[in-house]
């Protein structure tokens, strides 16, 4: 008689109640992939509103010591507001909201007040252009209160340079285009250097440069941060924006450590040798009407000396 075939030891034989178990445990684990999609989606909705609905509205002061090179002590707490990429009709950010920056600089104890650019939008989805003599109009007050100087960005370039500068001049904003001019406070003297943008300008740092006063430090106004290691290497302080801090930024994750000259996210402060740049997260939004992790801000700078070949 013959043996029977037997099972391998080890497997065990499917039955209809295991093929059932099996087909649970499937449901079971795509339930669960359901789950974590859903939240996922829900997260990802929640991000997009917060950037889309809620952070664009805002607008904080941040205060920022920055230490310099060779910056002398008679100039030692000087206390400069920076203003940048105002983007005047983007998203969330109307006329209205220059109203506002500006109740917020004529009540700082600021001693300089300073724009670095893009005061005017073109390109911004839900905008509405705002012309640079509404705009203008609406910052006038200010000079009223502060000393204050501006250099144009490639937005305002974009519209017509020379009118937005003119713009701005009527009212009493002094538009530096390739040139200095000396301010005093206090005991306080130093060289204000505009240059015009990169992108959109005519950038002559050299001619910027050609009559300041070697006897003073130096500050310059540039809109975009790239121009940084152009600037000579007595200047003590640029100051920049265009960046938008990377406009979508959250935990700052996008910023450089060290200075980058193509990165699209620089914010905050930055050495090169004597030299210190501050980049401004500015306030409006460029081609997405969104800001996440970059609130809108009016950046205030309390400048001190620092040791040589401190960083």
């Amino acid at each position: 008689m013959q043996d029977q075939p037997t099972e391998p030891q080890g497997r065990e034989s499917d039955t209809p109640h295991d093929s059932a178990a099996t087909l649970r445990r499937r449901r079971r684990q795509r339930r669960k992939w359901e789950r974590v999609l859903l939240v996922v989606v829900a997260f990802l909705v929640a991000c997009g509103l917060y950037a889309w609905l809620w952070e664009p509205r805002q607008l904080i002061e941040r205060d920022y010591t920055l230490h310099l090179a060779n910056w002398p002590a008679q100039c030692d707490g000087l206390r400069i507001d920076q203003v940048t990429d105002l983007h005047t009709g983007s998203w969330m950010n109307g006329i209205d909201n220059v109203d506002r920056v500006v109740a917020k600089l004529a009540a700082s104890d600021s001693d300089v007040v300073v724009f670095t650019g893009d005061y005017v939008i073109l390109s911004v989805v839900l905008g509405k252009y705002v012309d640079p003599a509404t705009i203008a109009n609406h910052l006038a007050p200010l000079t009223q209160k502060k000393q204050v100087y501006a250099v144009l960005g490639n937005h305002d370039w974009w519209d017509g340079g020379p009118r937005v500068a003119a713009e701005f001049e009527r009212v009493g904003i002094q538009v530096l285009e390739n040139e200095s001019t000396r301010v005093g406070v206090r005991d306080c003297g130093f060289n204000l250097v505009g240059v015009d943008d990169l992108t959109a300008g005519k950038p002559q740092p050299l001619a910027a440069y050609a009559r300041i006063d070697p006897g003073l430090p130096t500050i310059a106004l540039e809109h975009e941060p790239e121009m940084f290691l152009k600037f000579p290497e007595s200047t003590a302080l640029v100051l920049a924006g265009h960046t938008h801090g990377g406009q979508v930024n959250p935990f700052g994750l996008r910023t450089p450590s060290t200075f980058r000259a193509k990165s699209a996210a620089l914010s905050g402060e930055y050495h090169v040798g004597e030299r210190t740049l501050f980049v401004s997260p500015g306030i409006g939004t460029s081609w997405l009407p969104l800001r996440m992790g970059r609130y809108p801000e009016i950046s205030r700078l309390t400048l001190r000396g620092r040791e040589k070949g401190a960083q």
